[in-house]
């Protein structure tokens, strides 16, 4: 043997205990099989245990189901649809409603791929996995909002409109925050608006602002439930409402803060797990 030969043979095997100490390659996501992924560290990351609350759960906002329902489906049919903007006030079922989606249209090939605002940077590498893919692609961004110095919502912009490249067919963005312009908004920036010839002509600022959800095509608004409504949705869950019940549903509530749909469930959570 020549020490040309034992020398390659000798970085072969170090190559070989090195390689020992990296992790494998990750596999491809198995989009046929599994509906639900996370990207992570610029992977995409199997969810194998996707929340399994149904469309009909969801009490209180039938007109924003109906919305939502009509562009998904259109979605799916490969039809012109919108991205998606779900603002409003907290635990009415903006969330809730997309995951409600997954598991309802997931049979007919629609996909949810939850990514974080920190991750918005990476959406350019994440839509470029979809082309050429039969399955139908939501991108979920929760709770989305940015602060002023908070430059990676470009990312976001360019994705939904902008960018040189054209975002695949198969895919949407749908988002929730309680921000209706994802930005926070100051009233000095209102001083920089114009009246020209009685129409209002925002500042840069404002402008910069609105011009982020203005690239979502449709807006779904969640508001406040009514007291009724909040107590029919405890209805719903326990399947039963007296006085008692009812007295304690509304304490609860008065103590939260809050009459939504998510108080609604905690309340029924904490009265049905109660020892009687």
């Amino acid at each position: 043997m020549t020490e040309l030969q034992k020398l390659i043979e000798r970085a072969e095997a170090l190559l070989a205990r090195i390689e020992n100490h990296f992790p494998a390659p990750p596999l491809p996501p198995d989009w046929q099989n599994i509906p639900a992924f996370r990207w992570r560290k610029g992977i995409f990351q199997a969810i194998y245990h996707p929340h399994r609350i149904r469309l009909q759960d969801l009490q209180g906002i039938d007109e924003q189901k109906q919305q939502i329902e009509r562009n998904t489906r259109q979605f799916l049919q490969k039809k012109p649809a919108n991205n998606v903007l779900l603002w409003g006030s907290r635990g009415t079922g903006k969330s809730s409603l997309i995951k409600a989606l997954l598991n309802e249209y997931a049979e007919q090939g629609l996909r949810l791929v939850e990514v974080e605002k920190h991750e918005l940077i990476d959406l350019p590498d994440i839509v470029e996995a979809f082309y050429n893919r039969p399955e139908r692609f939501i991108i979920f961004c929760d709770d989305l909002s940015f602060e002023q110095d908070d430059a990676s919502y470009k990312a976001l912009k360019s994705v939904l409109d902008g960018a040189i490249s054209a975002p695949p067919d198969n895919c949407l963005i749908y988002a929730t925050s309680n921000r209706r312009h994802l930005l926070p908004e100051y009233m000095h920036e209102n001083m920089d608006a114009q009246t020209i010839d009685g129409e209002i002509h925002h500042g840069e600022a404002v402008e910069e602002k609105i011009s982020l959800s203005d690239r979502f095509g449709l807006w779904i608004s969640f508001y406040p439930f009514t007291q009724d409504e909040y107590l029919a949705i405890v209805y719903y869950w326990l399947q039963q409402m007296d006085d008692d019940i009812q007295r304690a549903a509304l304490q609860w509530a008065l103590k939260r803060g809050s009459r939504s749909g998510r108080a609604a469930w905690q309340f029924a959570q904490d009265w049905a797990g109660r020892p009687r």
